[in-house]
């Protein structure tokens, strides 16, 4: 059924803003709320959708064919409330997400971290070959500057399969990717068997004669299975898809793919982050699973140029890197400073974090004091919070005192840039998953002053 008119309530989420441009490429006319403006935001209104930030009912399109909406939207929001009402069909991101992906054999990469990255990866080693792809990223590819990419003749579609409010369930996968399962979103599953068991559903999804890939290590329980083939992967322990042989060479990783059907030597990951070898070693698998050549592979590994906020080196001169990372975990933040440890051994590592969500920052103190402690120095910003009320004892303050490294402090937000402009630095990380990014850009051009 084609669509004249789709509304958005939360269009600037990276989901609902692929979603959006979906249906505008189907023709659509689109509309949408978000509570706030962001380069996304501009971005879709250039493209031509019509977007508004404040609860206006009087800014709603007439004969709205389709209401799709984000879980992040409250329930006393004025105009959902209002939508409800009419009629109309109103439908979570996820609902319409998996609708679409039944037309295709989709590739779903699931896990607490690194879903975005391989995904992104994935979809783009398709997209560089002759087996090409549809693909919902959870982030901008800088590949192709987009989120969302289209094509008119592939059988597969790549996406990100989200557990957050359980999403991924979803989607009927033909390959399903789990890269990890630590604990998180306590906030809506309560204790980690509540949120694996939940994985172990999503696997329960996966298409006749598909497959299963899952990292070595991960353990979701006993599963009787006899509809599709399970494969493990890993960085660089023996499994059946496997990196050996790594070296970093200017800063780009080098290995071997070992995999079921023989080795591919002499790769090259076109993006840093050791930890992103893992992440190439599942897109790869996926890759040849759906039919991409050796050579295509080895082109698309080469050539992919990341995802912005996902280990995104802005500066980078011989007295001065400034990297910009989503990392919102405390496993994302051990990874993402480690990696950049061994990039830059022997050099002065100072990290930027802003915590996300009340409830998170509460269920993994201790394990975020011990990941920041990795930092030379650390500056923390308050919480953001998302969603979510502010509970009380919960803060940044507290989290500080977690923190064992002895060169640490409060700023707020606010004051971040100008805290900077006299600060020696090194080697400079911004963490996290709120409204951190705003900052980037005129950090990065702070930082750029000095080279002047």
């Amino acid at each position: 059924m084609s669509m004249k008119t789709v509304y958005f309530l939360g269009i600037g989420g990276i989901g609902m803003s692929a979603l959006a441009r979906y249906y505008a490429a189907e023709g659509a006319r689109i509309f949408g709320y978000d509570r706030t403006r962001s380069e996304l935001t501009h971005h879709l209104e250039n493209e031509g959708m019509h977007i508004h930030y404040n609860e206006n009912i009087d800014a709603l399109p007439e004969e709205i064919d389709l209401v799709v909406y984000t879980p992040a939207v409250p329930s006393d929001h004025k105009e959902y409330i209002y939508l409800q009402k009419t009629g109309i069909p109103i439908k979570k991101r996820s609902e319409v997400l998996g609708m679409l992906s039944k037309q295709y054999k989709t590739i779903a990469v699931a896990g607490t971290h690194g879903k975005t990255t391989t995904s992104t990866l994935a979809a783009h080693l398709m997209r560089q070959s002759n087996v090409d792809c549809q693909a919902f990223l959870g982030g901008i590819a800088k590949n192709y500057e987009s989120n969302l990419l289209l094509s008119k003749h592939s059988e597969f579609m790549v996406t990100e399969a989200d557990e957050f409010d359980r999403s991924f369930l979803q989607l009927h996968p033909h390959i399903a990717v789990i890269t990890s399962v630590d604990a998180d979103h306590l906030d809506i599953y309560q204790n980690k068997k509540t949120f694996v068991d939940t994985f172990s559903q999503f696997t329960g999804n996966i298409r006749e004669n598909g497959f299963l890939l899952i990292k070595k290590g991960v353990d979701l329980g006993p599963a009787e299975n006899s509809k599709y083939t399970i494969f493990q992967y890993a960085d660089n322990t023996k499994a059946d898809f496997y990196a050996t042989g790594i070296r970093l060479v200017d800063q780009k990783y080098h290995f071997t793919l070992i995999h079921p059907k023989g080795e591919i030597h002499d790769l090259v990951l076109g993006v840093p982050g050791r930890y992103n070898i893992e992440n190439a070693v599942a897109a790869s698998a996926c890759a040849l699973l759906c039919g991409v050549s050796e050579n295509e592979l080895r082109e698309g590994l080469k050539t992919f140029a990341g995802v912005h906020r996902r280990f995104d080196i802005r500066v980078q001169t011989e007295k001065l890197v400034y990297i910009d990372d989503y990392a919102h975990h405390p496993e994302e933040l051990k990874a993402c400073i480690t990696s950049t440890r061994e990039m830059y051994p022997n050099r002065k590592i100072t990290g930027i974090f802003q915590p996300h969500l009340y409830t998170r920052t509460r269920d993994f103190a201790d394990e975020f004091g011990q990941s920041l402690s990795l930092l030379d120095e650390v500056i923390l910003l308050p919480i953001y919070p998302a969603r979510e009320l502010p509970i009380e004892g919960i803060t940044s303050e507290m989290l500080l005192e977690k923190i064992v490294t002895n060169n640490k402090t409060l700023v707020e937000k606010k004051d971040l840039v100008n805290y900077l402009k006299n600060k020696e630095l090194d080697v400079l990380l911004t963490l996290g998953a709120g409204d951190i990014d705003t900052l980037v850009a005129p950090i990065e051009n702070e930082l750029q002053k000095r080279n002047k």
